[in-house]
């Protein structure tokens, strides 16, 4: 009797298989968590099928595997493809198919892990800083050829710093060398850079900046690949140059730098010139100026002894004789013309002297005659001009006398 009624609880209370393989879908399709997850891991095998790419994703360690799919309509756009034996970082969600009893993932994204993500990541954040034209040379300005105000940004423990100082010092003594401090290394390093970076521009001291770093392995120079160091180097107001001690890749923050270089005692090296050089220049340069003169007089001397040798040559002593002598003649001409017109001015003179005392009334009147005038003052020329009665003026050699007229004889 007992196990019967046992037979009948377990009965009762027992589902089928479908009805588990259901509760269990319900369970894994509506858990938030796998509705979309992120799972890392090692593609094993892979398998191309008309409908999509199957392949299996496992942890050689924990000695686990799922099975992932990625439909056809996916596939173009997964960052990477799925490859065997590659680490792989993937997005999908989980499924149930009830037919199998098996769960999988279905794929969305696909992105290389480890090295490969930050190299991804390394590629993006390029690709959309050259679009912005950060990395153009047109943009690039170039250093100054002897500043006299030096910044550093760098670590104060680490070796760069001491190369930094002691290149410039035996390269250019009494340079003035502001020093920043940053971290160059870690999660905190690209806050620390952006604010050394700040602290020198405030300070407004600075011709120009180096942002230094001794070698290191690639994720050691991660800061360098940071967003944020990238554009406050961009967005700096004075030129910067990058000493970073590594021969692999350039990191994005060298690209957008004015000037950069492998080695921190290289960015000191070529921030400022050596004194002992410039010397040796200041000294060429006199020697070369002196040549220059030298020649130059040596050619203004030949110059002036050919037009001496000219000049004996013209005997411009006997031109000079001549030339009077031509100058004389013609001042004497010029006297002889000169006195005959005098001459014959004078005698015309005399003749038009004669010509007018012949013709002055006066010299009439003193020889007897006289001039009669009327009253209106019209000389008196025929008695049929004149009546009985009428006073006349008559003018005569000295003096004038009026008369009337008391008859006329025709």
């Amino acid at each position: 009797m007992t196990s019967d009624i046992s037979n009948s609880l377990i009965l009762d209370t027992a589902i089928s298989v479908a009805g588990l393989t259901a509760y269990i879908q319900e369970l894994l399709e509506q858990d938030n968590q796998l509705r979309q997850a992120w799972v890392t891991g090692e593609i094993s095998s892979t398998n191309r099928h008309r409908s999509g790419l199957f392949f299996t994703l496992q942890d050689p360690e924990a000695k686990a595997a799922i099975s992932c799919v990625v439909w056809n309509s996916q596939l173009e756009k997964l960052v990477q493809m799925p490859s065997q034996g590659e680490q792989v970082i993937v997005l999908g969600s989980i499924r149930l198919y009830p037919q199998r009893g098996q769960y999988q993932l279905m794929v969305w994204q696909m992105l290389p892990a480890g090295e490969g993500l930050l190299a991804l990541r390394y590629q993006q954040l390029r690709n959309r800083l050259e679009m912005e034209g950060l990395f153009d040379s047109e943009r690039k300005r170039s250093l100054p050829i002897h500043p006299q105000t030096i910044a550093v940004v760098t670590s104060p423990s680490a070796a760069a710093w001491g190369d930094i100082q002691k290149t410039l010092r035996q390269r250019y003594p009494g340079l003035l060398v502001l020093f920043s401090p940053a971290l160059v290394q870690g999660e905190q390093a690209p806050a620390s850079i952006v604010a050394a970076i700040e602290r020198v521009e405030q300070d407004r001291r600075a011709e120009v900046l180096i942002l230094a770093r001794g070698g290191g392995a690639v994720e050691e120079l991660a800061c360098f690949n940071d967003e944020r160091v990238v554009r406050a180097v961009a967005n700096c107001s004075i030129p910067v140059i990058t000493g970073i001690g590594h021969q692999r890749d350039e990191s994005l923050t060298d690209l957008v730098a004015d000037a950069c270089v492998h080695t921190p005692t290289a960015a000191a090296e070529q921030v400022v010139p050596e004194l002992a050089e410039l010397y040796v220049q200041h000294r060429q340069r006199i020697i070369a100026l002196d040549e220059a003169v030298n020649q130059r007089l040596e050619i203004a001397a030949d110059q002036l002894q050919r037009l001496q040798d000219r000049l004996r040559r013209l005997r411009l002593d006997q031109q000079i004789q001549q030339e009077m002598q031509s100058l004389r003649w013609r001042q004497q001409r010029l006297l002889q013309a000169t006195t005959q017109r005098s001459q014959q001015a004078i005698q015309h003179c005399q003749l038009l002297r004669q010509k007018l005392a012949t013709l002055d009334p006066k010299a009439v009147l003193k020889r007897g005659y006289a001039v009669v005038r009327q009253e209106n003052g019209a000389i008196a020329r025929s008695s049929a001009e004149l009546a009985p009665g009428q006073e006349l003026s008559i003018q005569l050699g000295q003096g004038q006398v009026q008369v009337k007229i008391t008859e006329i004889e025709m």
